[in-house]
């Protein structure tokens, strides 16, 4: 007898579970709700410090770059510019924490363009949060790293002799301003983080509109030694204002006109580049 399949004919039974079977294995709770702009915001901040946990050596632009500065330029200029380092460091010091915190806002455009080459922001992007929530907690992430770097400079500040008229208010007070400022400019980087193409670029861009900011101010010399054209250009640049603010906050007063150009720029950088940042992300 040869071996031959046999069919039967017979059609296969499909299982059709009723509606009470479907109950007990779908959730049956309400769907939860959608997170705040704020929850939202501050869980991608901590996802920013979380990298900063498995990452330590992304400290060391706010840890060993702030105190290679104050050093450097105390003992490099001070002899030559005042009659000692320590004179000179009573007027340099917040002006080089301004200068060190500023340039280390950059690293926002730079964790912003890795994250987008890696493809992480078009898996944020399809989550049900608030739209701009990626970005506003990447900078709050960003913040601890300010006030680590100021707190920094200050130390090592006061270990070379550096001692502020204002207290420990007037301090609080200088980096309060200074983490505004860094804060609201955070955005312009932001910006360029989106629109370039790769990391080195972001960098070479904001080192080239960073430069010329930071050293062509009052950052390390009064501006009245400068030329007449220089002093210009020096009175409306934003970082002096912020020096000038963050100076008298510490020396135990208050400069009101630089202090409001000083909150008067921020605003404008959150306006500007803010909003030219999420007409960005929401087309990218």
């Amino acid at each position: 007898m040869s071996d031959t399949a046999i069919t039967t004919g017979r059609a296969p039974s499909v299982y059709m579970p009723s509606a009470e079977a479907l109950a007990t294995v779908l959730a049956p709770a309400e769907r939860p709700t959608r997170p705040s702009a704020l929850s939202a915001s501050l869980t991608f901040g901590w996802r920013a410090l979380l990298k900063i946990k498995h990452v330590p050596e992304q400290l060391f632009d706010v840890t060993a770059f702030p105190i290679i500065m104050v050093l450097m330029f105390t003992y490099l200029f001070g002899g030559a510019l005042a009659d000692s380092p320590r004179a000179y460091l009573q007027f340099f010091l917040p002006g080089i924490m301004v200068t060190s915190v500023v340039m280390i806002t950059m690293y926002t455009g730079v964790g912003l363009n890795s994250d987008i080459e890696k493809g992480v922001f078009d898996r944020i992007r399809t989550l049900p949060v608030w739209r701009p929530a990626a970005l506003v907690g990447m900078i709050f992430g960003d913040v601890l790293r300010y006030v680590l770097a100021a707190v920094v400079i200050l130390t090592v500040g006061v270990v070379l002799g550096f001692r502020p008229d204002g207290g420990l208010f007037g301090v609080l007070a200088g980096i309060g301003l200074l983490v505004v400022f860094s804060f609201a400019f955070s955005w312009v980087w932001t910006f360029f983080g989106l629109v370039l193409r790769s990391e080195k670029s972001v960098m070479g861009t904001s080192m080239m509109v960073l430069f010329p900011l930071t050293f062509l101010s009052n950052v390390f010399v009064d501006p009245s030694t400068m030329p007449g054209w220089l002093q210009a250009f020096v009175k409306v640049n934003p970082i002096t204002q912020l020096v000038t603010s963050v100076r008298a906050a510490m020396a135990g007063s208050m400069d009101g006109p630089s202090t409001m150009w000083m909150l008067l720029w921020s605003a404008l950088f959150v306006v500007v580049f803010g909003t030219l940042t999420m007409y960005r992300y929401n087309r990218r």
